[in-house]
């Protein structure tokens, strides 16, 4: 915004008071599954990095299961889940055939 230009604000009637309610809710609520699946795919990354297959293994079932969750809670779309469980896959194939 330009500096000096008036900031609209919306009038703070019960509905729009209601509204604000209901974004933080649901901001709190997207923030905790997302982090809970940022952690998941952190850790499995690091069992990876390090050479764990088994370790990895046993981490990619709940990876996956927590990229599922954020789908159906709506965090994140499909195609972004999908492409995270294909990438994490790729690495697990990669580092199981390797050794």
């Amino acid at each position: 915004m330009a500096q000096g230009t008036p900031v609209k604000h919306k009038k703070k009637t019960k509905s729009v008071l209601k509204n604000i309610r209901q974004a933080e809710r649901r901001a709190a609520i997207n923030r905790m599954n997302r982090t809970r699946v940022r952690t998941a795919i952190r850790r499995m990354r690091t069992a990876l990095a390090s050479a764990d297959a088994a370790g990895a293994e046993k981490l990619a079932s709940a990876t996956y299961s927590e990229l599922d969750k954020a789908i159906r809670k709506r965090t994140l779309s499909e195609n972004t889940a999908n492409r995270y469980k294909s990438r994490l896959a790729l690495a697990l194939n990669a580092l199981k055939t390797k050794k």
